[in-house]
């Protein structure tokens, strides 16, 4: 009986169903920079690895190795799909690991292994297929700045993009009035963590208040995209127009292998006074060309009286335009000239019960957490537009004696 078991043993160790040749399991690691060449520190690095196996398997666990002098970030999910090899059907496995080397110098990427359970035959069987640990030279950088110089921050990207936003526009500010500047950095090829932190915005007659820093990285096929974004509070401190100066933003281009630079971009924040007109006597004037010119001008001010009636003003046809585009900001902003236009009309706006309430809310979903939605902008537009100007001026008309003088 011990005999006979011991012939089935042999024959099932002999079995042409689970002998393995050497290339039917395979799993390799390569290194790729996107621009051919050795990667400085802080470049990203995609590491390929790759398996194919012509065997069924019914459970499988890639372990990767501890990577000391990387940093690292997994792209997506692991792939499998149908191939071959010598042209009999098998499985492939892929999955994109990017690695950012922390120093220049001379590193070793250890094996990646994968634990197969392989099914044949009503048996399983445990193995583990190995990579080739894997050299990889990272180059010392040898002109000025770079990555270990404390200025001007380090940024090696395959791309990078500047948005700078006002609200409103810094050239129609008053003394004292405050606008919000939105600063947005975004880079393809590293995470947020390597973004620069918030720059000094700082000049002599500007106040500043600095908000939160938000960062983010978004996770793509081709490598991680990062995205930083500051926030300010700017107020013009002198009456005067200031320039606030422009903040360059040196970056290392990984794709063309060169230095570049972005910019955020220097803006005049204030208003310019208008000049007095030149003050000159009047002609002397007949009696009946001053009738003609009174019954003229009370002629006009009917027409225009009556036109006004029936055309929307400037700040409600910016309303109308930015609810078409579905932008908020615009909108928002639109809102803010017509405050500065006519503060009567704006209060009248935030107190009345239909519009208040999703003027508070579009506040929220640009100013608050970014959790809140945006309303309905055409449908406030229209609502802010049915509000008539006896609501905001009880008297209905406009002062005699010519625009009333806005505070500031």
């Amino acid at each position: 009986m011990v005999r006979r078991a011991l012939i089935v043993w042999l024959l099932l160790v002999a079995s042409p169903a689970l002998a393995l040749d050497d290339g039917d399991l395979a799993l390799t690691v390569t290194a790729e920079v996107p621009g051919g060449a050795a990667p400085y520190p802080r470049e990203m690095v995609l590491l390929r690895i790759r398996g194919t196996y012509r065997a069924q398997i019914a459970l499988e666990d890639l372990r990767q190795p501890s990577l000391p002098h990387f940093g690292w970030t997994q792209l997506g999910r692991d792939r499998w799909f149908r191939t071959t090899i010598q042209g009999q059907e098998a499985r492939g496995f892929e999955r994109t690991v990017a690695v950012f080397p922390q120093g220049a110098g001379r590193f070793v990427v250890d094996p990646f292994v994968h634990r197969l359970t392989l099914v044949d035959g009503g048996e399983r069987r445990l193995i583990e297929v190995r990579s080739n640990p894997l050299p990889l030279d990272v180059a010392a950088w040898q002109g000025t700045g770079g990555p270990d110089a404390p200025e001007p921050w380090w940024l090696p990207a395959e791309g990078l993009t500047v948005t700078d936003i006002w609200e409103p526009e810094p050239e129609t500010l008053r003394l004292g009035e405050p606008a919000r500047r939105t600063v947005t950095l975004e880079a393809q090829g590293l995470t947020a963590d390597a973004l620069p932190p918030r720059p000094t915005l700082r000049t002599r007659g500007i106040l500043t208040f600095a908000g939160p820093v938000e960062r983010q990285t978004r996770i793509t096929p081709s490598g991680p995209v990062a995205r930083v974004t500051y926030r300010w509070d700017v107020r013009p401190g002198v009456p005067e127009p200031i320039t606030l100066a422009a903040i360059a933003i040196p970056w290392f281009d990984t794709r063309a292998r060169v230095m570049r630079e972005a910019e955020i971009p220097a803006r005049i924040v204030g208003a310019r006074a208008a000049a007095p007109a030149a003050e000159t006597p009047p002609p002397p004037a007949s009696p009946w060309r001053a009738l003609v010119a009174g019954l003229a001008a009370f002629g006009l001010g009917l027409s225009a009286w009556g036109v006004s009636r029936h055309r929307e003003a400037p700040p409600l046809r910016a309303l109308t335009r930015a609810a078409r585009r579905r932008d908020a900001r615009g909108f928002h902003a639109a809102l803010s000239h017509a405050a500065r236009r006519d503060p009567d009309r704006a209060a009248a706006w935030r107190a009345d019960s239909g519009t208040g309430p999703r003027l508070a809310a579009l506040d929220a979903a640009l100013f608050g957490t970014g959790e809140a939605p945006v309303p309905d902008l055409a449908g406030l537009a229209r609502d802010l537009r049915s509000i008539r100007v006896s609501a905001a001026r009880p008297d209905g008309l406009a002062p005699l004696d010519g625009p009333r003088p806005h505070a500031g």
